[in-house]
């Protein structure tokens, strides 16, 4: 039998005999066997570290140990909305004593991959930010596994969903605007086939329903939202329209790159004048000089929260019952220049 081990591997055995006990001796401390006594758990430990021993997970699970590892899916680290999620919830497993497997999938097709690899490798559970529509096979391997959605939210996965009010904040961030007011807005956002383009339009609507304004002096431009070239084009076919808008609402971080890069190279009359209440508060944000209403969310506290429950849920062996967690809405407006 060939071993799964790669050549220079420490294995079990090795182990064992640097201390002199049994290779079942071994296996039984590292995956705190209550037969062991602590002080031979110690030994083991420190020779396992001090060899560079990699205990074998298949192996340790079938002794009775529980995996440390977690997925978590992304459909994108290019921005720091997402890369403060990854962040926050590798600190988050970090400080439990778990391990965040990455994995950045955002097409159907490669989801059902990852989902799968992540499940060979006998992960305790699984943060998932979903496609529209995952394919059978993903949701046939979900079924198996502890999982939580994350943001968007998909029916026939897990009934547990964290995510933040959209709809409040965009809802905010257009009556801002009407507030100084900005009558004829545009809304660039994510195409309704997400759950989040949804909520994020609904709320865009609700601010002029609320504000008594007509709804046709709105302009809605729906298309992916990681799609920059999407945002820049629809800014400037905002910016040639006979009747261009005084001010733009974005429905996702990227898209709020693209229209302030697409302003700012544009040389029609409006593009400077333009006011935008932008989805996110990056960072990256901070060179435009023009009018700017940022929208921020609680990303980072959504994250903790989502991975210290789904964490606490596989700690104690407490079942994953159905279960929804909304972020507090906490918006704050940076206003750059005026109008």
């Amino acid at each position: 039998m060939t071993s799964s081990r790669g050549p220079g591997m420490v294995t079990a055995k090795q182990v064992a005999e640097s201390l002199g006990v049994a290779v079942s001796t071994v296996g039984r401390a590292l995956a705190d066997d209550p037969r062991i006594s602590a002080r031979t758990k110690e030994l083991v430990r420190e020779a396992a570290a001090r060899l560079g021993y990699v205990e074998n997970l298949p192996a340790r699970m079938m002794r009775g140990g529980a995996s440390r590892l977690i997925g978590l899916m992304l459909p994108d680290i290019r921005n720091s909305f997402y890369a403060t999620i990854a962040d926050a919830m590798s600190r988050c497993c970090d400080e439990a004593g778990y391990q965040l497997a990455f994995s950045i999938a955002d097409d159907p097709a490669v989801e059902a991959r990852h989902v799968r690899e992540l499940a060979s490798a006998r992960v305790a559970g699984i943060v998932i930010v979903p496609t529209p529509e995952p394919l059978p096979e993903t949701r046939a391997i979900l079924s198996r596994f502890p999982h939580v959605q994350l943001l968007r939210r998909v029916e026939g996965l897990a009934p547990i969903w964290f995510g933040i009010d959209d709809r409040e904040c965009l809802r905010a961030g257009t009556s801002a605007l009407i507030a100084r007011g900005h009558k004829r807005i545009a809304y660039i956002g994510g195409v309704a086939r997400y759950s989040t383009g949804v909520t994020r339009l609904a709320g865009f609507r609700q601010a002029y329903a609320e504000a008594g304004l007509d709804p046709a002096l709105a302009t809605v431009c729906l298309g992916p939202p990681a799609d920059t070239r999407f945002g820049a084009e629809a800014t400037t076919a905002l910016l040639e329209a006979d009747e261009p808008p005084s001010a733009i609402v974005t429905g996702a971080v990227q898209l709020t790159g693209a229209v302030l890069g697409a302003l700012a190279a544009s040389r029609h009359p409006h593009a400077r004048k333009m006011a935008v209440a932008s989805f996110g508060d990056e960072p990256a944000f901070g060179w435009w000089p023009g009018r700017l209403v940022a929208m921020a969310m609680p990303i980072e506290e959504l994250a903790q929260s989502c991975g210290s429950w789904l964490i606490e849920r596989l700690s104690s062996g407490r079942p994953l019952e159905a279960h929804e967690y909304l972020a507090p809405t906490k918006l704050s407006f940076r206003v750059s220049g005026r109008g």
